[in-house]
């Protein structure tokens, strides 16, 4: 990774920062943080082997309501937030998704709305979502295989994910994205189908490096580098990014209606660059997906705009500068727990 300055923001990067345009939010590192990931539940209908692990059973009691979801929006808005993915455990559990979609994308800072879903029950409310205002969609998808992708799950309906990505395209979804989590002796037979769909379809498939993050990616052995599946297709050539922060290397053939990306943050850290931050759903700002540092923001919620707004930013400021996944990172909050 290359290393960043240690250096505190000086005046002039500020001062470069809002020529921009609005707000920059800073860290110490001098990376503009502009990208929030906003867990809306921990709760999900699926349970898949990576990410949640024995007969966990969460509730909805935690969860921030639609109204303060809707209030650290729009402060951190104010302060710099560009870019919204929701995110759960599995946001089609909220009942009222709607609403908060809806609130997030009346500020009109806020230039690109998605959200990260399994889309179990995606087709039946897409066109609602996308009405209140959801721009894109992240899908997780594992297996083609009818039989594997249950197995994978825990229960999921593959049939149910296809059916949503027709009714994405269908209602003019501006990019849908397929995310795929390699494991070693599961899914790994299933990557020329995978590839395929990128081909065949106008959908971005992206692999996911399997992360220490719950039982399964901890001691590495069932972990695929990215390297390892790219070596194998000579065929597709490097493309240039369609974001300049973006954390998947993209990859097309000839013919390609789609791309083939590869999101490598074991392997390839992209800390460097990083211009995000999660919220989780019970209210917690975590700076690092490989880091186990978090801000409780309930206490601020509980006082004035410029409190929560003083909260958030002193929490960006101590951002760390990467993450531990190459160590014996252990992550005090399993993934369904964090927000993806």
């Amino acid at each position: 990774m290359p290393e960043l300055p240690n250096l505190h923001v000086s005046k002039l990067r500020l001062w470069q920062g809002l020529r921009k345009g609005g707000n920059a939010m800073l860290d110490r590192f001098g990376r503009e943080i502009n990208y929030l990931r906003l867990s809306v539940t921990e709760r999900c209908n699926l349970r898949c082997i990576y990410c949640r692990e024995g007969n966990d059973c969460f509730t909805a009691e935690n969860e921030l309501t639609a109204g303060e979801l809707s209030r650290i929006v729009s402060q951190m808005a104010a302060l710099g937030v560009q870019k919204v993915r929701v995110t759960g455990g599995e946001p089609l559990v909220r009942q009222d998704l709607e609403q908060i979609i809806a609130d997030i994308a009346r500020h009109p800072t806020v230039r690109d709305l998605c959200m990260t879903t399994n889309a179990q029950g995606l087709e039946g409310r897409i066109r609602g979502l996308h009405r209140a205002g959801l721009m894109r969609l992240n899908i997780s998808l594992d297996s083609l295989c009818k039989e594997r992708y249950s197995k994978m799950t825990r229960g999921g309906h593959l049939s149910d994910v296809l059916g949503g990505i027709d009714a994405a395209l269908a209602c003019g979804m501006n990019l849908i994205k397929v995310n795929t989590v390699l494991v070693r002796g599961e899914n790994d037979g299933e990557i020329d189908d995978f590839i395929r769909l990128a081909k065949e379809y106008p959908i971005d498939v992206r692999f996911i490096e399997l992360m220490p993050i719950g039982r399964l990616g901890e001691d590495g052995t069932r972990r695929i580098p990215n390297a390892e599946v790219l070596a194998a297709y000579p065929a597709l050539k490097r493309l240039a990014p369609r974001c300049p922060c973006q954390p998947s290397e993209d990859y097309a053939g000839e013919g390609f209606r789609g791309r083939v990306g590869f999101i490598s943050p074991v392997s390839h850290k992209f800390c460097a660059v990083c211009n995000r931050v999660r919220l989780t759903s019970d209210g917690h700002l975590r700076m690092c997906l490989g880091d186990n540092t978090e801000t409780d923001l309930r206490p601020a919620l509980d006082g004035t705009d410029q409190t929560l707004g003083d909260t958030i930013r002193a929490a960006i400021w101590n951002k760390p500068r990467g993450h531990h996944f190459e160590t014996l990172f252990h992550s005090q909050r399993a993934m369904n727990r964090i927000g993806g």
